[in-house]
Formats: structure tokens, C-alpha cells, sequence
């Protein structure tokens, strides 16, 4: 009767978790998690990018997310879970978790589901390709995105998040990502500016204006993504702790600050304030924070959050009146920049030994700052240069099975969504 009083009382105790047990309260957690990050793409991503299109290619855009969204989660379950997150090597895992073949009801990660590990990681790969959308909008063909996602998942993304954190050489190396400022953020970007190089500028660019057509609806899916955001981030913790808790209050305290300092540098600048400026202030703020996210406190954030309004700011204006570089909706200066940045500024505002303000860091294992500086800048490079070298093969590749990347002149003229998918957003 003792024992049995004994067992009833434990499993009434919140917090009391075991080895061989699943904890509710993190378990509800990342089920949670996983549906905000999921989010972050349908709709959030979708609509953001959407409505800054022109009318005549919106739906080409939000099919391009959605449909992304179901080739990644199919290609995870198939391999690209295994290779990610299964024992391998250094430099890539095994096939033991291919189609999920291990994974039952009661296999744990840790003290949670392994199958809900598995789809709160698949969000992210859903999600990281759809970034890249933004790059290439208004002039891929579909078939040529479908393609080049299947690659570039398969020989980018997946690499890296093994490198990162799947018990790879940069994860061993001690590299501070807590989130994705390399394994998301930085691959995204770089890759999109690979491809906005190789596929060429939209008809038109720069001399003809192409505003967005309907802020009304960027601004919703920002917001969205705000939200997501916070799932993204705080759940990465996998637990629901204090460093759930603080990722979830200086991401917000990122997007904030980089909404605000975008929007000023933006009105000096040109004299107003725009509703984009905020929003791409807000993304890049939300992007920076991301890697940094479960290392560093509220003065941390503030100070990564204005550095990416600032920083990329001038990012894109730099690409796109300097380089002429069409990169559509600016995924390289947003999350690219930001993803650098976040990530070198992750080994800096991580460490304790910053004293003067105790909300800086909480690392409390980086004795040296300039130690962990050179591990994040090592991270840094090592995404950056593989990244490029692969997306470009991958390009070419997927050039050369779908007769050519791109839609001809008539057809980019036209517009996709009537072109490709004989469908028009709206009906005036």
C-alpha cells in the first residue's frame, strides 16, 4: 500500500521526469512547437511572401511554399531524418532511421517522443527551403522548384544540420547555434543569392518599379510569422524550462528592437516610415536572434536586434542599387546577413564574463570570448563555402533535367500563376 501511495504521489508531482519515461509538460511543449513552426510557413512564410509579388505570380508563390512544404516532409521521413540525425560520422548520418523504421510509439529523445522530435525537426526543413522562394519569385518554373528542393535538401541541409546537430564535426567543435543561424538562415541565404545570380534578374530590373501588390496581406503573414517565431526558437530548447522561457523573451525583444531601427534608418534615409521597412526589420531581427537565441539575455537580444536592423539594412540596399543583384524579397540580406551575424554574435554576448550588464549571457562554459568567436567563425565559413559550391551544382543539375530553370520571356511577361497553373488570384 506504501508503494502504491508512494508511485501515486510521484506521478502527481509536475516536473519529476525519468530516463525511460515521456514528461508531459515538455512533451506539450514541442507538440506545441512543432504546430507554431509549421505555422511560420503555412501561412505565415506564404502569405509574407505573397503579398509582396506582383498580382499576376501570388499564387505561383503560395504554391511554391505549400507545395515545398509536402516534398520535405516526405523526403524526411524517407532519408532525410536518417542522415541528419543517425549515428554516421562527423560528416553525415546512417540509414538506421530511414522511413522512420525505428521509431515507435514509446522510443524517447531524450524525454519526449522521438516521433515528435521528428516532425519538430521536419518544420525546419520544410521551412528553410521556402525561404529560398523568395529569391528566384516570379521566374522559376514549378517543376524546376520541385527539383532543385529535392537536391538541395538532400545535399545541403541535411549535411549541415548532421554538422550542427546531429553529432557532427561542428557540433563537436563547440559551435553555438541554438536554433539555426547556419543550419536555416545562413544556407538559405547564401543559396538564394547563388540562385538569384545564376537564374538573373527579372524583366525590367531595376528600371521598372515592382512594389508589392498587397501589403495587407505581408503584413498578416509577418505577423504570423512573429508568433511562429517564438516556437521556432524557444522550442528548440525541447523542454518547458527557464531556457525556453528566455529564447522565447529575447526573440522578442530582436524582433522588436530590428522592426524599430530598420524603420528609423529607413526614415532618415527616405524621409518616411514604410510598412515593409518594419516588417523586414522585424524578420531580421527575428532571423539574428535565432542561433543566439538560447544563449543570451535581454541586453544580448536588444543589441542583436538593432544590429540587424541596421546591418542588414544597408545589406540590401547594397545589393540591390550596388551589385544589382535581383534577390526578389532579399532573403540574402535578411537571413543570410542575419544568419552571420546572429551567429558570430552568438560567441560574444553567450559568455558570462561580460559582467557589466547580467543580462548579456549565460554560457557559462566559454571562458574565452575570442576562443568561441573563432569556433563561430569557422561555423560561419564552412556554410557559407559549401553552401555556394553545392547550390550552383545543384542548379546546373536541375537545369539540365527540367530543359532549363527558368520560364521563357512570353510566359514571365504573362505571369505564372495564369502560365503554370492556369489559376488567377483574384477575380475582379
Amino acid at each position: 500500500m506504501k508503494s502504491f501511495l508512494r508511485a501515486v504521489l510521484l506521478l502527481s508531482m509536475p516536473g519529476i521526469a525519468f530516463a525511460d519515461e515521456v514528461n508531459g509538460a515538455n512533451t506539450a511543449w514541442i507538440l506545441t512547437s512543432t504546430a507554431l513552426v509549421l505555422f511560420m510557413t503555412l501561412p505565415g512564410l506564404a502569405l509574407f511572401y505573397g503579398g509582396l509579388v506582383r498580382t499576376k505570380n501570388v499564387l505561383s508563390v503560395l504554391m511554391q511554399c505549400f507545395a515545398i512544404a509536402c516534398v520535405a516532409s516526405l523526403l524526411w521521413l524517407i532519408i532525410g531524418y536518417s542522415l541528419a540525425f543517425g549515428e554516421g560520422n562527423l560528416l553525415i548520418g546512417d540509414t538506421s532511421k530511414a522511413f522512420f523504421a525505428s521509431i515507435g510509439k514509446g522510443t524517447l529523445f531524450g524525454d519526449i517522443p522521438e516521433s515528435l522530435f521528428a516532425i519538430f525537426q521536419m518544420t525546419f526543413v520544410i521551412i528553410t527551403p521556402a525561404l529560398i522562394v523568395g529569391a528566384f519569385a516570379e521566374r522559376m518554373k514549378f517543376s524546376s522548384v520541385l527539383v532543385f528542393t529535392v537536391l538541395w535538401i538532400l545535399l545541403v541541409y541535411v549535411p549541415v544540420c548532421h554538422w550542427v546537430w546531429g553529432g557532427g564535426w561542428l557540433g563537436a567543435m563547440g559551435l553555438l547555434d541554438f536554433a539555426g543561424g547556419t543550419v536555416v538562415h545562413i544556407t538559405a541565404g547564401v543559396a538564394a543569392l547563388v540562385v538569384a545570380l545564376m537564374i538573373g534578374n527579372r524583366r525590367g530590373f531595376p528600371e521598372t518599379a515592382m512594389p508589392p501588390h498587397n501589403m495587407t496581406m505581408s503584413v498578416i503573414g509577418a505577423g504570423m510569422l512573429w508568433v511562429g517565431w517564438f516556437g521556432f526558437n524557444a522550442g528548440s530548447a525541447l523542454a518547458a524550462n527557464g531556457d525556453a522561457a528566455m529564447a522565447m523573451l529575447v526573440t522578442h525583444i530582436s524582433a522588436a528592437a530590428g522592426a524599430l531601427a530598420w524603420m528609423t534608418m529607413e526614415w532618415s534615409k527616405f524621409g518616411k516610415p514604410s510598412v515593409l521597412g518594419i516588417i523586414t526589420g522585424m524578420v531580421a531581427g527575428l532571423g539574428t536572434i535565432t542561433p543566439a537565441s538560447g544563449f543570451v539575455g535581454p541586453m544580448g537580444a536588444l543589441v542583436i536586434g538593432l544590429s540587424a536592423g541596421v546591418i542588414c539594412f544597408y545589406a540590401t540596399q547594397f545589393i540591390k542599387r550596388k551589385l544589382i543583384i535581383d534577390d526578389s524579397l532579399d532573403v540574402f540580406p535578411v537571413h543570410g546577413v542575419g544568419g552571420i551575424l546572429g551567429t558570430l554574435m552568438a560567441g560574444i554576448f553567450s559568455s558570462t564574463s561580460l559582467g557589466v550588464f547580467s543580462g548579456f549571457g549565460f554560457a557559462e562554459g566559454i571562458e574565452s570570448i575570442s576562443q568561441q568567436f573563432g569556433v563561430q567563425a569557422i561555423g560561419v565559413a564552412a556554410t557559407i563555402a559549401y553552401t555556394a559550391v553545392i547550390t550552383f551544382i545543384i542548379v546546373k543539375i536541375t537545369g539540365m533535367l527540367t530543359s532549363g530553370i527558368r520560364v521563357d520571356r512570353d510566359d514571365e511577361t504573362q505571369g505564372l500563376d495564369l502560365v503554370l497553373h492556369e489559376e488567377t488570384g483574384y477575380k475582379y
